[in-house]
């Protein structure tokens, strides 16, 4: 249970819509960080059509990256992640303590993909990025002999978004299957107003950070026109076939507006005899898995996430 002085504070906190470039500087703050958590990395492009995507790779450990950059052995596991920021902020850079925790928190390769962003580049442009590199991991053109099952794609928020776009998107053109998801209170919805039929936006959607006015200019900022918004792809629970999708981890947060849609998306991929997991974070807000490994609720998700890894 929150308390009232943090409920205070988050209340003068939660205010106005989405200014493009002060939302930008504000998240770009993140680069600065002083604490980086000293982690191997790599970067590398993968093409979709004429355009490199810039990718950054993570290794939970140097003998891990010395075996697979000298093709001495498959990736083993690999999470291909795909950052939050409402399709608009955001980037690689400023999820790297993210990732690279993640990569020694779960033992496996993470992959952070630099999709491009709204309103440059509506939907579905970053979509795609997210696909083209799902595509190549898939096929072996980034790692030969990788298998298939052993990739889990994963993405928070927005980026939850794309990961469960991904693996429809994957099922629909049967060009590659995704077998593995993990959706970090995801938005999978297309409405935050007073019309959605979710009680946690209105419960939710003004004194927790994350206002379902913000929401809806990401969503306008996003959407190349109105009918995007009517697209399973832009908003995948209005998706007509829930069939032989994924098995998915969905990690919700009590205190987020999306959170009774992400649970939600979860019953309909269980009713349609899909392998699901939901599990609802106790006191959290909307973004906390950017913060530490030593807030309890980050430590509360690897823990899941680990337990579906290895299950």
């Amino acid at each position: 249970m929150l308390s009232k002085p943090a409920k205070t504070i988050l209340h003068a906190l939660s205010y106005g819509g989405v200014e493009v470039e002060a939302s930008r500087r504000l998240a770009d703050i993140k680069k600065l960080d002083p604490i980086r958590i000293f982690c191997r990395r790599l970067d590398a492009e993968i093409y979709n059509e004429d355009y490199k995507i810039p990718i950054r790779l993570y290794f939970s450990s140097q003998e891990q990256m010395d075996t697979v950059t000298a093709a001495e052995t498959e990736a083993g596991n690999v999470l291909l992640f795909f950052h939050g920021g409402g399709w608009v902020t955001e980037s690689v850079e400023n999820y790297d303590r993210v990732c690279a925790r993640m990569a020694q928190s779960t033992g496996c390769l993470v992959i952070s993909v630099e999709y491009r962003l709204a309103p440059e580049y509506h939907f579905p442009v970053g979509l795609h990025d997210c696909y083209a590199v799902a595509g190549a991991l898939s096929r072996g053109e980034i790692f030969p002999g990788l298998d298939p099952k052993k990739i889990t794609v994963i993405g928070d928020s927005a980026g939850g978004n794309l990961a469960a776009a991904v693996s429809m998107m994957a099922r629909d053109t049967g060009e590659f299957q995704v077998h593995q998801q993990i959706l970090i209170y995801p938005a999978v919805n297309n409405c935050y107003t007073e019309k959605s039929e979710y009680p946690s936006v209105q419960e939710n959607g003004e004194d927790y950070l994350l206002t379902t006015k913000k929401l809806e200019d990401y969503l306008n900022l996003y959407q190349s026109a109105p009918s995007d918004r009517l697209n399973p792809y832009f908003a995948p629970i209005l998706a007509d076939n829930f069939q032989n999708l994924p098995r998915t981890l969905i990690l919700t947060a009590q205190y987020d507006p999306l959170r009774d849609e992400g649970e939600a998306y979860g019953e309909k991929l269980k009713a349609a005899g899909n392998d699901v997991e939901v599990h609802r974070i106790q006191d959290a807000l909307h973004g906390y898995f950017a913060l530490g490994i030593k807030f309890l609720h980050v430590q509360e998700s690897f823990e899941y996430i680990n337990h579906f890894l290895t299950k």
